[in-house]
């Protein structure tokens, strides 16, 4: 795993319940600014469930991808945003 890899999972598994993150935020958080895009895909590739993938979004406010379905990322925060109430 490289450490970019480690960094970008480290700044999202730190991202709290119910707020979210962009790619590119990751990205600066994890040592790189222009590396949005690379963020993106080492969360496309992430199956572990204690990293809130989830939580990050597009810069414009849209959700973006996300491995499990989008449908599902939205029910996610849906779901932290009301707990969060």
């Amino acid at each position: 795993m490289t450490s970019f890899r480690k960094s970008v999972l480290r700044v999202v598994r730190g991202i709290p319940e119910g707020d979210t993150r962009t790619y590119k935020e990751v990205a600066i958080a994890a040592g790189n600014p222009k590396a949005a895009r690379a963020v993106g895909a080492i969360l496309k590739t992430n199956y572990d469930p204690t990293i809130p993938c989830h939580r990050v979004v597009k810069s414009d406010g849209t959700l973006g991808g996300y491995n499990r379905g989008v449908g599902t990322k939205r029910k996610l925060l849906d779901e932290e945003s009301r707990l969060k109430q």
